[in-house]
């Protein structure tokens, strides 16, 4: 159950860091760039986050079975 938000919490750093892109687009007069590196920068973290979540769950799961 513990993995159950992990799809939301990738969808929250892509969302949260295009945003952010977007607002830095706004302010400095960008365009595109900071929505694409905003976009970027949230896919590679949440993806990292990902990962790094669901190998600890398959480490502990490992860990149960084998005790």
């Amino acid at each position: 159950m513990s993995l159950a938000g992990l799809g939301m919490e990738l969808t929250a750093a892509v969302i949260g860091a295009t945003l952010l892109g977007f607002w830095i687009d706004r302010r400095l007069e960008s365009e595109p760039w900071g929505v694409v590196i905003g976009a970027l920068v949230g896919i590679v973290g949440g993806l990292y986050n990902f990962v790094r979540q669901a190998s600890r769950a398959a480490q502990s799961t490992r860990d149960r079975e084998g005790s």
